[in-house]
Formats: structure tokens, sequence, C-alpha cells
């Protein structure tokens, strides 16, 4: 199956899948392979051509967020130049609308990890306890439902390589399974609350409760502060800050509630509504040019 895009649509797959919002998909050639759900896909764009097997148009449209105003979100976040490099060089970077229960414990896992790690742990988990499917000659496995981890032992889930990470993916597998956290709801609730929730939960700090508001959740004004967006404020916006709040900053190697509470403050209040994509543009700028 086929899409065509218009000028009025960019939309780029590559910057879109390699700019660390996702870890489970693979590059084959010119195709992209991953499992969606329990979906096994393949996707590629050739121009303003993409196209598809294992999905549907209606899949691809949500999951990329195509029904995102790509122009109208730059119109509205382009507020300096640090920015405007950022979308002239990743025009066409789209946020995706990832599965929630994924999102949780794929950002439960990357804390304080590189993006290969967390790739290793995801792909761990998913053979171990997902289940097998193929694209074309791909092997590929789900991800692992709420109940299989509830049930997986804390030494199977350690094989997986998530060290300390294992206790919690196994309690938040728990709450999930038992529906005390019903994830869902959360995408009903206002950012402040629905962030609230999620920090409420074993392993989930501000950071990995944005990325998970922001990738799955609608949550667009989420700004998930990182190492790479802490350094990028530091260089572009520290003018926005008391001096004495940039020096401390400058010299603590971890940041702390309240500095990330500032810096996501800033982020949101600065760049509007769609704080999450300017934050994304930023963090992919900062880390392909370090």
């Amino acid at each position: 199956m086929k899409i065509q895009l218009s000028p009025s649509r960019p939309f780029n797959l590559d910057f879109t899948l390699c700019c660390g919002q996702t870890f489970r998909w693979e590059k084959q050639g010119d195709w992209w392979y991953g499992v969606v759900g329990q979906a096994p896909c393949k996707i590629r764009q050739t121009g303003k051509t993409l196209a598809f097997e294992g999905v549907d148009a209606g899949f691809v449209e949500n999951y990329f967020r195509l029904d995102d105003d790509l122009p109208e979100i730059f119109s509205r976040i382009n507020k300096d130049r640090n920015i405007e490099a950022a979308i002239s060089e990743f025009n066409g970077l789209r946020i995706l609308r990832q599965e929630p229960w994924e999102c949780l414990i794929s950002y439960i896992c990357a804390t304080y990890k590189s993006i290969s790690a967390i790739k290793g742990m995801l792909a761990n988990l998913s053979r171990r306890f997902g289940e097998e499917t193929r694209k074309d000659t791909q092997i590929l496995y789900t991800f692992p439902k709420p109940a299989k981890l509830a049930k997986a032992g804390l030494h199977e889930l350690l094989a997986c390589g998530l060290g300390y990470r294992a206790k919690y993916v196994s309690e938040t597998a728990k709450l999930v399974r038992e529906n005390t956290l019903d994830l869902e709801r959360l995408e009903k609730m206002a950012y402040a609350k629905a962030k609230q929730e999620l920090t409420s939960l074993p392993g989930v700090g501000p950071k990995v409760a944005d990325c998970v508001l922001l990738f799955s959740l609608e949550k667009l004004q989420a700004f998930p502060v990182d190492v790479w967006i802490r350094r990028a404020i530091l260089k572009y916006y520290a003018r926005y800050f008391p001096k004495e709040f940039v020096k401390r900053l400058s010299a603590q190697e971890s940041l702390s509630s309240s500095g990330y509470e500032k810096l996501g403050s800033f982020g949101r209040e600065y760049f509007g509504d769609y704080a999450g994509y300017a934050q994304e543009y930023l963090y992919h700028h900062e880390r392909m040019h370090h």
C-alpha cells in the first residue's frame, strides 16, 4: 500500500525513526521493519511516497502523526535562530503516537542508558517474553504484554540486562495487569494531573513521565529534559534564567527535581502548546552536532 504526501505535509521517515524517541525499529536496506502492537510491518519512503506492508493507511497516518499540521507547528515554535536551524535541518521529523504500555516500559528501561543499551534491553525482553513473528526474512517479536512481565521472575528480568530497573518493570507490570493503572485514561487528563499519576509509579521520575506523555499520550506540551536538552538550554537560553541558577546548573552533574521543573516550565512557556516538538528538534540537532 502507498500514501502520497503533499508538499504541505512534510514528513521524513528516517529522521522520525532515528531521533531517539522509539527503540524497536530496524532498517534493512531501504525498509524499516518493526512491530507495533501485534502487527509486524515494514515501511519505506521514496521522495513523497510512503510504501508499507502489514498495516493499513489509517495506521500509518495515526502512528506517524501525519494529521499534525507541521507547518503550523513550526510557525508556533520557531522563536529563534537555534530552533530555526534544527527545524531547517530536520524538517519532516514527527513525534510518534506510540502504544502507551510499550512506551512506558521503554522509558523506565531508558534511565541513565545509551540508545544502543536501551535497544538491547528491549530486544531481550521482547525475545524472551513476546511472541515471535516474521516479515519477509526478518524475525521480529511483539512487545510483552503486562501479564507476561508481571509473572516474570526478577532473575528473568535481570537476565535481560535491566539491572535495578528490573524491579520497577515488574512492579509497574503488576499495577497495569491489576488495572490499578489505566494508561488510556491518562490521555483524557490535563497534562499536570497525568504527569502526577505517572510519577507515582515505581521508577518513573519527571523525565520518564514527560517522555511517555509526549510520545504516547497526546501531551504535545510535555518538554522532557535530558543531558542534551540541558546542554542546549545552557548554550542558547541561559539569559532567561538567574545567573546563580545557571552557574549551579553548569556545575551539577545530575539535575535536581526543582532544576528539572524550572527547565521544563521554561520550555512550555517559551515554546507554547507544541513545546514537545521544539524539544525533539533541539534534542536531535544537539545530538547530531556533538
